[in-house]
């Protein structure tokens, strides 16, 4: 079942093997990526913008996020990288440009 998440936070998540990315997500997915770094799938998760403004294109990117992805329970076995079309990732860029990240 699809959920209908509401992204108000950009996180940097560290990966097992060093690398990094940033995602536009929420308090409870946050929640899940702390939980996943406790459980040992990723090595680190740290918020670096609280309540972003919910521009266009944040909009568009919670509406790819909601129609591609189910939210984990906190049952999780594994991480789940958001993979993101070309699209998804030039809103997540612009997202990154409108709050002065990146």
């Amino acid at each position: 079942m699809k959920s209908h998440e509401v992204l108000t936070l950009i996180e940097e998540i560290t990966c097992l093997d060093g690398s990094k990315y940033m995602e536009i997500s929420n308090m409870v997915q946050n929640g899940r990526a702390e939980l996943a770094a406790e459980r040992g799938f990723i090595k680190q998760v740290r918020i670096l913008q609280l309540n972003i403004p919910h521009s266009v294109h944040v909009a568009k990117y919670e509406a790819y996020i909601n129609e591609t992805f189910e939210m984990p329970t906190e049952a999780m076995d594994h991480f789940e990288e958001w993979t993101r079309t070309a699209k998804a990732q030039e809103e997540v860029e612009m997202i990154l440009k409108e709050n002065h990240i990146g």
